[in-house]
């Protein structure tokens, strides 16, 4: 393809927010240029694509803390071959487990940070398949979070913090959705922080266009190894470029005020897209007319004759998996939207809890069952109840099914 594959999904060939990054340069300057900086999980998509565009701005020192060993060689790799190299004096990467005690240890042995991203999570949906999966995704996307935000207090109690959530978490329909909902309420309500006083920030955004594991990616690594493309009917998702997610990024987490949520100022009538015209769109710009198939046996059956006549097998699927939502939205019930004079940025800031229910005593809870202390609970209506304690539309929102994703190609 002659563009970006990125472009196949998002329809542009320049950022939306780069003029608004343009017009907030000095600001934003200011804010990075000598100061130090940590980025937690940055070995990914999102995370590494954020440390990269605040490189440019100069800070002294970047250390970039991911599980991912791999992920983090890669991000070096990315980091020396930028076309303008970054003059940072102390650049740094640790192969870290961010709710692990050594991540404690980390932050009491350097100086202060003055911004501090947290982009680790448990971010696919898949992954309340199985209640082992479930109690993962329970303990980093809130457990771990809480127990970082108070370490954080501790050793960089001036920072400003940000955490990336997600589309999914208004209004959610998914266990994943759930937990980055009640991630904004760690982040938000008083009772968490500890001595924690510096800004506290988030996002919510669309899909980030082939990232690593998305559906998009998927329709890349099918297509190289010669294997029929698939996809679900009837749903739609907004998408950014992985550049687009590094400045929603940097713009949420220097320049949108403490306690409120980011959002991409999108529209669902120009840019929620179908993922099948997504997937068709890929194939025709890799010379290919898409072929629909309902079943994999006869998809992969065609797959050799459909090629020789420049046609390339795309099975659609039901959507009939557990925690699959139709469309994506980024304000939820109960919450409004407030323009910050960032044009392409909006805001939601944090509505509270509304149900006076405690943040604390669910994460207590939470932490109990993932670190033994109590049995666990294998039945997932029993964790969607600890949930709707805080969220109490998730009882009828969540969407079940015996299906899952697991179970598709």
């Amino acid at each position: 393809m002659s563009a970006s594959p990125q472009h196949v999904a998002t329809n542009r060939k320049k950022s939306l927010f780069s003029q608004t990054l343009l017009e907030h340069h000095n600001t934003i300057e200011k804010a990075v240029a000598g100061k130090r900086i940590l980025a937690i999980g940055a070995g990914g998509s999102i995370g590494s694509s954020t440390a990269a565009t605040l490189a440019g701005y100069g800070p002294s020192a970047l250390h970039i803390v991911d599980q991912n060993e791999n992920a983090l060689a890669e991000f070096v790799r990315q980091f020396w071959s930028m076309p303008v190299t970054p003059n940072i004096s102390d650049f740094r990467t640790f192969p870290l487990d961010f709710g692990a005690p050594v991540t404690k240890h980390l932050l009491e042995h350097f100086e202060p940070y003055d911004l501090v991203l947290n982009f680790a999570a448990i971010k696919h949906v898949r992954s309340e398949k199985d209640p082992f999966s479930l109690l993962q995704m329970l303990d980093t996307n809130i457990v771990k979070q809480a127990q970082f935000l108070a370490w954080l207090g501790e050793s960089s109690p001036h920072s400003r913090y940000f955490s990336v959530s997600t589309d999914k978490a208004a209004n959610p329909v998914s266990f994943m959705g759930a937990t980055k909902r009640i991630m904004e309420h760690v982040l938000f309500d008083p009772a968490f922080g500890g001595k924690h006083q510096g800004a506290i920030t988030s996002a919510r955004f669309a899909n980030v266009a082939f990232s690593n594991g998305s559906l998009l990616q998927s329709f890349e690594n099918r297509f190289a190894r010669g294997e029929p493309l698939a996809c679900p009917e009837n749903i739609r998702r907004y998408f950014v470029s992985l550049e687009e997610s590094g400045h929603i990024c940097t713009l949420a987490s220097l320049l949108t005020p403490s306690h409120h949520i980011a959002i991409p100022n999108l529209n669902p009538e120009q840019h929620l897209v179908p993922l099948r015209n997504v997937a068709e769109a890929f194939l025709r710009a890799r010379g290919f007319e898409p072929a629909p198939y309902d079943r994999d046996e006869d998809a992969k059956e065609a797959l050799p004759q459909d090629v020789s006549q420049k046609r390339w097998p795309l099975i659609i699927t039901k959507a009939d998996t557990a925690g699959e939502k139709p469309y994506e939205e980024f304000v939820a019930a109960g919450e409004s939207s407030i323009d910050m004079g960032l044009g392409s940025i909006q805001a939601v800031p944090w509505a509270g809890l509304q149900n006076g229910g405690s943040i604390k005593t669910l994460v207590d809870r939470l932490s109990d069952l993932v670190r033994g202390r109590t049995p666990i609970l294998e039945d997932k209506d029993q964790l969607k109840r600890l949930i709707a304690d805080i969220e109490p539309a998730f009882l009828e929102s969540h969407i079940d099914s015996e299906a899952n994703l697991d179970q598709r190609a």
